[in-house]
Formats: structure tokens, C-alpha cells, sequence
């Protein structure tokens, strides 16, 4: 598919902010939805004296911060706390992974192929030049991320072979877990001599077939399918013993103050691309803690809420191009207690930022008001 772009990719990062209506908007990259407690703590501090007192988490496990009034200094804070370790690099750091592997389920635990393919990403200087909008997944067997389209993507068939995915869908090839990272690398950097100003692999006329044969590797097994999943929400307990809790957020909304609180926690943390977040390795006896205390401040624990079966973009005050508060507008709509039908996503305009993949039902502005 040969897409005609009139513009360069202006996605944001950490240092290259988007000009929002509500001012500059940064978007901090966390591979793998990986965050430590005291990167959280930063985080929270940020968007408490430098923006609006609130963490939102993207549908791709990243973390965003609105009205950003000094940029050089949350720059400066970010790589303090390591979560800015490319100054060339950070805006191709887009890696989602299987949110528990290594702690509940899975084929194969995919945490230091997380860590390997984001360390190589930042090694190769060529890599730079990749679009902000390309996406990397590694799916530890569970099916939770393959079906989120990534450009490049591993799938754990097994605990020594992985499937080769190549925009959003499995290639049919099979690779050795060991040379997994590698050929991912190989797949983004034959991405970047194929493309001209193409953004995603799938926007390139016969893109999957040209990283094959670049790759040299063939697509001898059946392809599999991928559909959407669904968060993991609620008490998990993991493989070890302990627990991981899965909480949901209001629209993907983190308060800094909630999010001071989960840093006290001491635990690690993980972004999904659900906009949900996970607190692991936790005792019984301090998850149920953290239930009590977190789930009065705005943490969904319960996978029934329907708060998990909407979102929406950012739309008025944050948006110039929204046509209403959409936020506001579904916020209205689930207090009131008028059932959704499915999946829903509410958008300010015909762009629809932010809208979940899967089987959604749109609700775009200003179709919705006056109905």
C-alpha cells in the first residue's frame, strides 16, 4: 500500500514534544511497559511542577505528560531517572512485550530479549532514522500482543523457536529464539531502505516480502492469527508464589498522586497497552493492602467495570482539531449508568487518536451530540 505523506513524523517524544492545544505534550518510552519505582516517583514529580498533575498511559505501554512548561528540564529529569538513555534513539524505543512473562504463564520468557532488542536499537546509528510510529512486539506465547500490529514482531511458538511477524501478522517464518532480536533488527533496518516517506511497514507496497528475502528466511509454516486481547485486571497470582495486581485507570489517566503512592508500593511496574498498569511481585498480605488503599483512589481491580470498555482521545481542552470534551462527554455517559454496548472509543474528530485494535465501536464528535 503506497501512502503520500505531505508532512515528516512529528510523533513526540521525550525531547521533541508535540505543540498541544494545552500546551507541549511529552511522551516518555518505556520498552516493554518496564518502570521502576523510582522512575514512577520522578515521573509523578514532573507532572506535578512541570505539567498538569497527571500521567496518561498510551496504547502502547508509554507514558505521557500534558503541559509541559519547561521541556529542558523534564528532559533533564528523565535521564536522570534512566528513562532517557538515547538522545538519538529514544523515539524509536517502541516495544511492547507480553506485560507477566516470566511471572505468570507464557512459552518462554521474553524479558532480556526486551532488554537485548532495545540495547541493539540504541547500538545501531542507522536505527535512528526510524519513524516514531514504528512498533516493535515480543509475545511470550500468551497472545496478548501479537495482535497489536506491530511493523516487526517475535511470537514464541516454542521455548527455542520463535514466529517471524511483518506488518501485524505472522510471516510464516520461523526463527531460532537465539537470532530472534537480530532479525528484528535486520527486518527495521531493510524497513528503512525499502520505505521512501512511508511511516509503517504495512504502508510499503510489498514490505513483508522484502524483509524475507532481505532476511533470507522462508515462510514455511502455516500463519498464525492474532486477535485482540484482553488487560489483565485484578488479582493474578504468579508462578512463584507471589502476586501481581492488574489495575485499570479512568480513561488512562494517572493522578501524580496515585502514582506517588503505587511508587511507595516498592515494587515493579508495568505499562500495558491497554492503558492499564501491573504492580508485581508482590506478598498476599501487601497486595491486599494495596486493594484496600489504591482501588478509594481511583484503581480498577474489577475486570467487569465498564471503565475498561472505553476510552477516548484527549479531545477539548488538549486538542486544537477536537470538536468537543469527549472525555468529559463519556465520563458523563458511564456515571450515568446507561449500559455500552461492547468496546467503545469516543473521539474529538475523524482522525481517532488513540483507538484501541480489536472490535470497537466508534464514537466520533459531533456526530454523538444531539442524539
Amino acid at each position: 500500500m503506497l501512502m503520500n505523506r505531505s508532512r515528516p513524523d512529528a510523533c513526540p517524544g521525550a525531547l521533541q514534544l508535540h505543540d498541544a492545544a494545552d500546551g507541549p505534550l511529552a511522551r516518555i518510552r518505556l520498552p516493554g511497559g518496564y518502570l521502576e519505582p523510582a522512575q514512577l516517583e520522578t515521573l509523578a514529580e514532573a507532572a506535578v511542577e512541570l505539567g498538569n498533575g497527571e500521567l496518561e498511559l498510551t496504547v502502547r505501554g508509554n507514558i505521557q505528560l500534558r503541559a509541559i512548561s519547561d521541556p529542558d528540564e523534564l528532559a533533564r529529569r528523565v535521564a536522570e531517572a534512566g528513562l532517557l538513555p538515547s538522545l538519538t534513539h529514544e523515539r524509536a524505543r517502541n516495544i511492547v512485550a507480553s506485560p507477566l512473562t516470566g511471572r505468570v504463564g507464557g512459552t518462554l520468557d521474553v524479558r532480556e530479549h526486551v532488554r537485548l532488542l532495545d540495547e541493539l536499537l540504541q547500538a545501531d546509528a542507522d536505527l535512528a532514522d526510524l519513524p516514531g510510529r514504528v512498533l516493535f512486539s515480543i509475545d511470550d506465547g500468551s497472545d496478548n500482543v501479537s495482535g497489536l500490529g506491530a511493523d516487526v514482531g517475535l511470537h514464541a511458538v516454542s521455548d527455542h523457536e520463535f514466529a517471524l511477524l511483518l506488518a501485524g501478522a505472522d510471516s510464516g517464518a520461523r526463527i531460532p529464539v537465539a537470532d530472534g532480536v537480530a532479525h528484528v533488527i535486520a527486518a527495521a533496518r531493510t524497513f528503512l531502505d525499502l520505505r521512501s516517506d512511508e511511516w509503517r511497514l504495512a504502508e510499503v507496497d510489498g514490505g513483508a516480502d522484502g524483509v524475507l528475502a532481505a532476511l533470507s528466511v522462508q515462510p514455511l509454516a502455516d500463519a498464525l492469527e492474532f486477535a485482540a486481547a484482553e488487560p489483565p485486571i485484578g488479582w493474578l497470582p504468579q508462578d512463584d508464589g507471589l502476586v501481581s495486581l492488574g489495575a485499570g485507570l479512568r480513561l488512562g489517566i494517572l493522578p501524580a498522586r496515585t502514582a506517588e503512592f503505587i511508587a511507595a508500593v516498592e515494587r515493579p511496574i508495568i505499562v500495558t497497552p491497554w492503558r492499564t498498569l501491573l504492580i508485581c511481585d508482590l506478598d498476599e498480605s501487601i497486595a491486599e493492602t494495596v486493594v484496600r488503599v489504591l482501588a478509594p483512589m481511583g484503581l480498577i481491580f474489577d475486570d467487569q467495570s465498564p471503565w475498561l470498555r472505553v476510552s477516548a482521545c484527549a479531545g477539548q481542552p488538549g486538542c486544537a482539531k477536537a470538536l468537543a470534551d469527549v472525555r468529559a462527554d463519556l465520563t458523563d455517559a458511564v456515571e450515568s449508568g446507561i449500559p455500552l454496548v461492547g468496546r467503545q472509543h469516543w473521539s474529538g474528530c475523524e482522525r481517532r487518536c488513540g483507538r484501541p485494535r480489536g472490535d470497537v465501536t466508534d464514537v466520533i464528535a459531533p456526530d454523538y451530540q444531539g442524539s
